[in-house]
């Protein structure tokens, strides 16, 4: 072999004994997390048996009432006049439809924007 060689040679193993040690390194770390999140764990008070959940109330829903609302409607503005920005519009407020029937989206509709379906043809 010659002289050239052998500093190759003595070079590749001296970086492979630096990757040796860096991978021993990470792996103690990943040791240590474990450890460190399992005395975490440890610490933390025990998960709540079924018995302890909340239950939902005999009567169903609190709060829940049953009907359709549509929103108020946004003020005419009259030919000529200067449309109202949303800062001068105030919280649009819902009240009690009449309509007692459900909302259903347009036949041959996918019922979202961008949900892929044909639209309202």
């Amino acid at each position: 072999m010659s002289t050239a060689q052998m500093q190759l040679a003595a070079a590749s193993g001296l970086m492979s004994l630096v990757l040796f040690l860096v991978a021993v390194a990470v792996l103690a770390l990943l040791a240590g997390g474990f450890w460190m999140n399992s005395r975490v764990k440890y610490r933390e008070p025990p998960r709540p048996r079924p018995e302890e959940q909340p239950h939902q109330p005999s009567d169903g829903a609190a709060r829940e009432v049953p009907g359709n609302r549509e929103p108020d409607e946004i003020p005419y503005v009259p030919k000529g006049g200067r449309a109202l920005t949303p800062y001068e519009l105030t919280n649009m407020q819902t009240r009690p439809s009449a309509s007692k029937e459900r909302p259903r989206w347009s036949k041959g509709s996918s019922g979202s924007f961008g949900g892929g379906g044909l639209g309202a043809h």
